[in-house]
Formats: structure tokens, C-alpha cells, sequence
């Protein structure tokens, strides 16, 4: 017999060799109709995988992570087969489930595929699926492996299986399909009801772009159909509020090709909206006893190979800038951290003067590439709301609280209120992807976890997702249309301290080392922007948004009284604009609402003459006739319920 661990800490025995779907029938039949993945000791099983020793048990659902990525990748092995029945010869090569979906990367040889071609591979697809096939795992030998892809000539296939040891290889089968693979899969593809290729792009083989470049084939699926069309229908909001789209359409940023791919140029307006930002965070860091600093866009190569950014960009980044002086090289800045170390190695510190909280808006640059750029959500240079505190450990966790606090603070402010927070903790399985001692990694850690307790953060634990140099924590929000975005970190280093040899004298008049705090709550102006633009769909919070109000006036023999309105509202700091267009009001009025300005102040005779506006909110609410008291008094107060002071 062995026993069996269920999440809730109940322990089931069973003969040797049960599987996970025996363990869900034993619970209820309602489960075992259910159960689609199985997670046992940490490893994918299939349900019918033969269990063999004792061990933990996470039985997986539709409704789980994990249940759905087992669906997708699934999907992505029945799509495969469905592409090469439709496109012989074609070159299969990876297919991962992606957070919506799945992808199968192809090289499709002498056919060509676009989207007049969706509808027969989503055909093809449903077919097979109807087949209810059964996922069967099976191990095979290296040369078994090779042999296999090398009679199909498949010369990637043979790539990936040259780089893993024999022993620890398997295929997949399904109907007439075999395609290698780790596992992970539904019990049969009768469980999927819906596909919908999604699109089609271009993709580097391993990421490299020296590589040959395949095609990305973009799908999901579902076990019914109306989870399908609600899907599609929430695909069709995202496009109306995709950033790039209502960003060129609010004159707030734009790009370049003579500047360069992945380097956005901030219009007026964009800039207005990003100084606000700032004035908003700098305003409450200062309540929070944080002190600005300013540091170059560039340092010295040796800089970032101490604080090991050299190592973890390097390569990946932009080439190093070389002076007329022989040997001495500069790197456009991959991070603040290490100057922010300089800044505090300038002069000694006492116990008694930290901590130190030093805070900067400053631009870095990663070199990604040029497939991978998005927008404003993945560019080449971006601006950090960055600040790094050095702390005794004995403040540490008070530090982290306040941190959190802060955090909380903006997400609230900006109408971010459904969130959830993740600890990302090293990858115990693989130390070298971290720098520093397992002893300052486990202190971090426990810093972390426990700051999150004691602030009642509904948080969860992930491994393997850290930085390299020290855990952090996550807020990871759901927009209005439900996707989740990681937003705002805070990271606990125990590790630069070490590399830049920094201390403080400590009450027994002895060095000591300083904890450093890595936060930000924005994370990146460019990527907070381009969220906030999708969460809010254009219409800012009325304490942001660049324009507040327009006037338009009814004539031309109006336009003085607009412009008397205007001066009063700018007196009372109320950010408006007047139309003088020739156009008609009702021409004026459609373009405020394309421009998701709040309010619109319509000024005719009877308005002039009664000293008054007639106030229409954005969407076409009608706010009657009010004096220019009551509108900033109305303006005022929808502010001041958004946006309160930090304390």
C-alpha cells in the first residue's frame, strides 16, 4: 500500500500503482468527471500515470492554473496534427500553453498560412478532438528519440533531444500523432469543444534571431462553447482598449524608426500624464521619508559586473560604449541598484542615522528584441520608479510593512483594487541562477513571508521566480477585463550589501551590513501607463487625466465668455481648454467624447446671461445648469474621493 497526500493534509491509502483518477473516484464520481491534471510530488502526471510510492496529490480542474495549462498544451498537440494533415512535410518544434492559450512554433517549408486558413485547421482540429483519443505517455531511448525526428528530417526535434539525457525522454501518442514530450495532459481529446486560432507571427527558433524564423501558430481552446464566445467577446474590448490604439489616439506617445525601435517619445499631453505620476509618488514618498537622487544614464562597465547585472544583461544587452581612453568602457544602465549602492558608500553611516531611503525616476535600457517589443508594455528604454532602502536587519521588517503600505497606497489611488500578492522565492533545484549565500536567501525569505502574514496580503508562494539576487514580492492585478498583470515589486537584498562592501557602525562600534529594500510601485512609467490605459480604457481618474473639462462654446459671439469660464477654472487649478473651432456644437461635443474628456461646459446666450454652464459628463450624463462654484466644488470632490493623502 501507499498513502496518498491530499492538499487539505488528509491522508488516503491505496494499492501500489493507483492513479490519480482512482484517488479522484474514491473522493466522488462528480470529481472524477471533473479532474482533467494531476500534479504528484511537485512533478505533471497524466491521471492514468501509475503511482508508485507515497507522495503529495493535487488533483486539477478547468477552474486551476494548472488544469487549464494540461488543457492547452493538450490543444496544442491535437492543432499540431491538425496542421500536419492539412500541410504535409511541415516541421514541428515546440508547443507550450501560454497564459491564454497555446502556441505551436513551425516551419512550414514551402506552404504559407494566414488567416483565410483558420477556419479549415479549427475544422481539422474539432474532428480530431471528437476522436476522444486517449494521451499516451511513454518513455523512449535517446537514439530511439533521434532516430524518429532524423527519418522525418525534423532537424530541431533532433536539436532539443541532443540536449537532454538519455533515460529521461518521452513521447506523446494520441490518435496517429507522436510528438516528444514531458507530459502533463487531459485524460482524452473529447474534452475539448471549442478552438479558435487566434493568429499567426513570426518567432525565431530558440529566441535567437541568427536562427532560422518559423512560424507561430496562436490558439486556444475550451471544453465549451460559450466559454469560447465570451472569450472572444472579452478579445474584442481588449482591442477597442489596446494602449497603442488609445494612445495615438489621445496624442500621448509615439515611436520612432529613425530613433529607434522600442523608444517611446512622450507627446505634451503624455508628458503632463507621466509628471503627474511622478508629483503623486514623489509627494507621498516624501510623507514616507524617502529623499530624491539623480544618477547618469551610463556607468562603468566594472560598475555592473560587481553588482552582477554584467552577467545576468551583458550579452543580451546593448554593445559597450568605448572611450578614446584604452580599455575603459561604459554600459548604458541595465538598473539604478548599483549606483544607488555608490550613492550610499559615498560616507560612512551610523545605526542611528539609518535607514536611508533614496528614490529616483531613472531611465535603463535592455537590449530585448525586436520581436518581442510591445508598445509601451516591452520597450528597449524605460523609466523606474525606482528607490532602495539600507536598513539594520532589525528593520527590515518593519521597512517591508511600509513598503507594502506604499504599494497599496497607489494601486488603491489609482482605482486598482482587485489584486492578489505572489512571493517569488530562488528555485531550490537550481542554486547557480542566484548569487549570495543560502543563509542570507533563507532570511530574505522568511522576511518576506512574514510581512505578507502580518499586512494580510491574500498571497501565494511561487519558486523559481526571484530575482537573482535577492526574493521579492509581487502584486499581481486584475484589470477590468479580468487579465492579470504583475504590478509593483519589492525585493529583499541581502546580497549587493556584500558586493559593494557596504556597512554601517552598529551600537558596539563595529561594522556591520546594511539590508537592502528594492521597490517599485509603478514598476515602469512606460509599462504603468500602458496599463492603466487598458484597465481604465482612456478615461484617467479626474485627479490625472490631462484634460478635465472643455468648453464649448455655442457661436462665435460666445467665445469671450468661454474664455472668462476657462480663466476662472485654470485660477482654481482645473486643467481646460476652450473650443473655438467653427464647427457646431453637436461636432464638438463627439469629439470630446473621442477624446474621454470628463466634463463638457456648453456656454450660450442663456448661459452668459445667467452667469452659469450646462455641464455634460463624458458618456452623456446631463448635469443641468451650475454656476462655475458649483462645477469646481463637484470636480473638488470627486477628486478628494480618489485620491487621499498618504499616511
Amino acid at each position: 500500500m501507499i498513502k496518498i497526500t491530499l492538499p487539505d493534509n488528509s491522508v488516503k491509502e491505496f494499492e501500489q500503482g493507483a492513479t490519480p483518477m482512482d484517488v479522484a473516484r474514491s473522493i466522488s464520481e462528480g470529481l472524477a468527471r471533473n479532474v482533467i491534471s494531476a500534479t504528484f510530488n511537485g512533478t505533471k502526471v497524466e491521471t492514468v500515470s501509475a503511482l508508485e510510492e507515497d507522495g503529495k496529490l493535487v488533483l486539477h480542474t478547468w477552474n486551476d492554473d494548472e488544469g487549464k495549462k494540461a488543457f492547452w498544451h493538450s490543444s496544442s498537440h491535437v492543432v499540431a496534427q491538425a496542421l500536419e494533415e492539412l500541410y504535409p512535410g511541415i516541421k514541428l518544434t515546440i508547443g507550450p500553453a501560454i497564459e491564454n492559450g497555446f502556441y505551436y512554433d513551425v516551419d512550414f517549408g514551402e506552404h504559407t498560412i494566414s488567416e483565410k486558413d483558420f477556419p479549415a485547421i479549427e475544422k481539422k482540429a474539432l474532428e480530431i478532438a471528437r476522436g476522444k483519443h486517449e494521451f499516451k505517455m511513454r518513455a523512449v531511448s535517446k537514439q530511439e528519440a533521434l532516430s524518429y525526428y532524423e527519418d522525418q528530417q525534423n532537424e530541431y526535434k533532433t536539436e532539443l533531444i541532443e540536449n537532454l539525457e538519455d533515460g529521461s525522454i518521452t513521447f506523446c501518442d494520441h490518435d496517429t500523432f507522436t510528438d516528444l514530450c514531458r507530459g502533463g495532459h487531459i485524460p482524452n481529446t473529447g474534452f475539448i469543444k471549442a478552438i479558435k486560432i487566434l493568429n499567426v507571427a513570426g518567432a525565431y527558433w530558440r529566441g535567437d534571431e541568427n536562427k532560422p524564423q518559423l512560424t507561430r501558430v496562436y490558439g486556444i481552446s475550451f471544453p465549451k462553447q460559450k466559454e469560447l464566445t465570451e472569450y472572444l467577446a472579452l478579445l474584442e474590448e481588449a482591442k477597442k482598449r489596446d494602449h497603442r490604439k488609445l494612445g495615438k489616439e489621445l496624442d500621448l506617445f509615439t515611436f520612432s524608426q529613425k530613433v529607434g525601435q522600442g523608444l517611446p517619445l512622450w507627446l505634451p499631453k503624455g508628458a503632463a500624464l507621466r509628471e503627474r505620476l511622478e508629483q503623486f509618488l514623489k509627494k507621498a514618498q516624501k510623507q514616507a521619508g524617502y529623499e530624491m537622487v539623480v544618477t547618469p544614464h551610463i556607468g562603468q562597465k566594472e560598475l555592473y559586473v560587481t553588482s552582477g547585472h554584467y552577467a545576468k544583461y551583458g550579452e543580451d544587452s546593448f554593445q559597450p560604449i568605448h572611450t578614446p581612453k584604452e580599455d575603459e568602457e561604459f554600459l548604458l544602465k541595465p538598473m539604478n541598484c548599483p549606483h544607488h549602492c555608490e550613492i550610499y558608500n559615498a560616507r560612512p553611516f551610523s545605526y542611528r542615522e539609518l535607514p536611508k531611503r533614496y528614490a529616483e525616476f531613472g531611465t535603463v535600457y535592455r537590449y530585448e528584441q525586436s520581436g518581442e517589443l510591445h508598445g509601451l508594455t516591452r520597450v528597449r528604454g524605460f523609466t523606474q520608479d525606482d528607490a532602495h532602502i539600507f536598513c539594520t536587519p532589525d528593520q527590515l521588517d518593519q521597512e517591508f510593512k511600509e513598503v507594502i503600505d506604499l504599494s497599496l497606497y497607489v494601486l488603491n489611488s489609482l482605482g486598482f483594487d482587485n489584486f492578489t500578492a505572489q512571493v517569488s522565492l530562488r528555485d531550490p533545484e537550481q542554486p547557480d541562477k542566484y548569487i549570495g549565500t543560502i543563509e542570507n536567501w533563507e532570511k530574505a525569505e522568511r522576511a518576506i513571508i512574514n510581512a505578507a502574514k502580518e499586512k494580510g496580503l491574500n498571497y501565494k508562494i511561487v519558486e523559481g521566480e526571484a530575482a537573482f539576487y535577492g526574493p521579492k514580492l509581487d502584486f499581481m492585478v486584475k484589470d477590468a477585463l479580468g487579465r492579470q498583470w504583475q504590478l509593483g515589486t519589492i525585493q529583499v537584498d541581502y546580497n549587493l550589501p556584500e558586493r559593494f562592501d557596504l556597512t554601517y557602525k552598529g551600537s558596539d562600534n563595529e561594522s556591520h551590513r546594511p539590508v537592502m529594500i528594492h521597490r517599485a510601485p509603478f514598476g515602469s512609467m512606460e509599462r504603468f501607463v500602458a496599463l492603466l490605459l487598458e484597465h481604465t480604457g482612456g478615461n484617467f481618474p479626474l485627479w490625472l487625466i490631462p484634460e478635465q473639462a472643455i468648453i464649448l462654446p455655442v457661436s462665435e459671439k460666445h467665445e469671450k465668455y468661454a474664455e472668462k469660464v476657462l480663466n476662472s477654472l485654470e485660477n482654481h487649478e482645473i486643467r481646460a481648454l476652450a473650443d473655438h473651432r467653427n464647427e457646431t456644437v453637436g461636432k464638438k461635443i463627439r469629439d470630446a467624447e473621442m477624446n474621454k474628456i470628463p466634463f463638457m461646459l456648453i456656454v450660450g446666450e442663456q448661459e452668459e446671461s445667467e452667469s452659469m454652464i450646462s455641464v455634460r459628463r463624458h458618456g452623456g450624463e446631463d448635469l443641468g445648469k451650475i454656476s462655475v462654484k458649483q462645477f469646481v466644488d463637484l470636480v473638488e470632490k470627486e477628486i478628494s474621493s480618489t485620491l487621499k493623502s498618504f499616511k
